[in-house]
């Protein structure tokens, strides 16, 4: 098993403030609140109006569902079609924590949140202050609420671990629950149990391997050739990236272009210390030492992107990850990061 993630630690956020945010989802506006993976921007999972107003503050294609985010408590089969026995053993396992799990959904529900499919991905996050705010809306729904919340940022850009990432993509536009930082800092695990089998389609802090150990089977891996996969969160092939060009390589690829960089274009370099070497101190190198451990690794990736989109380099350079099952979900991120520009190579 993962370890669990820290959120107990978060900072009180004034109950008052909580209601305050629940009334305004109630009202149908959005609000973004902290959970333990990143900050998201919610609004009422049964409200195709709320659902829009996501796609709309984002620039999201309508396309791209969006996950229901439930209260401890709560029940996953109001919003399920059918609820598998994998799915059941999943929930006791992991939630709350980051795993999202897609079902069949139920007709009652809009099909606004799953993009025009008949899946919804569904989630339970262990953070306090988000816990508190899916509790508080709930009631107010006779205790059937869920709110819908894809990451609180624009569409494709870097995701949000902090309260202020949150202000800096859309300002005073948003109310904010500040909960402080993410402790995971990578979006959750999606499992899909819609076609009768478990099925990775974005990896997380639950691992293909803590999922085996539940289901006594292991799930599918994405490897870009499973068809029918319903459409999901994050599972874009450019996604998450900074505004300054991103190039993930073996380090050995890397050298080149840091040998070919001009004294006016200063770039970033992100590689494990042990293998920098002279680079670390190179100039016109801005050297940042990657953490060694992938859990590290995620904890500080978003962090670490949108601080050097601030550190007036020409480009980042990211050392390639091990290929290893331990290292699945950060190279996801990486890699997508990396695709948005692989084009203007």
């Amino acid at each position: 098993m993962p370890d669990q993630p820290r959120s107990a630690d978060a900072p009180r956020v004034d109950p008052a403030d909580i209601e305050r945010a629940a009334a305004l989802l109630d009202a149908g506006q959005l609000v973004a609140f902290p959970t333990e993976t990143v900050y998201g921007l919610g609004g009422d999972a049964q409200s195709p109006d709320a659902v829009a107003r996501i796609y709309a503050a984002k620039g999201r294609p309508a396309n791209h569902p969006v996950i229901v985010h439930l209260p401890p408590g709560g029940d996953p089969r109001y919003w399920a079609a059918d609820w598998p026995e994998a799915a059941q053993k999943l929930v006791d396992a992991f939630w709350p924590g980051p795993l999202t799990l897609i079902v069949k959904r139920h007709p009652r529900i809009p099909d606004a949140v799953s993009g025009g499919q008949d899946s919804v991905g569904l989630r339970c996050p262990s953070h306090p202050v988000a816990q508190a705010l899916l509790a508080a809306f709930s009631a107010r729904r006779g205790g059937q609420g869920g709110v819908a919340a894809p990451s609180a940022n624009r569409f494709g850009h870097v995701s949000p671990t902090t309260a202020q990432h949150v202000r800096d993509e859309f300002g005073p536009s948003i109310h904010v629950l500040d909960g402080g930082p993410s402790d995971v800092g990578i979006e959750s695990t999606i499992v899909d149990l819609s076609r009768g089998f478990p099925a990775l389609l974005r990896p997380g802090h639950v691992t293909p391997d803590d999922i085996a150990r539940v289901l006594g089977e292991a799930p599918r891996l994405p490897d870009g050739s499973d068809a029918t996969a319903p459409r999901a969160s994050g599972t874009l092939k450019a996604h998450y990236a900074p505004r300054t060009p991103l190039a993930l390589l073996p380090f050995d690829l890397l050298e080149p272009l840091l040998a070919a960089r001009t004294a006016d274009e200063p770039v970033a370099l992100v590689a494990r210390a042990s293998r920098a070497g002279a680079w670390a101190s190179a100039p016109g190198v801005r050297f940042v030492a990657a953490p060694e451990d992938p859990q590290a690794y995620a904890r500080e990736l978003y962090r670490l992107l949108r601080a050097l989109d601030r550190a007036n380099v020409a480009r980042i350079l990211i050392e390639k990850l091990p290929e290893t099952i331990e290292w699945i979900a950060v190279n996801d991120r990486l890699g997508r990061a990396a695709a948005a520009f692989e084009a203007q190579e």
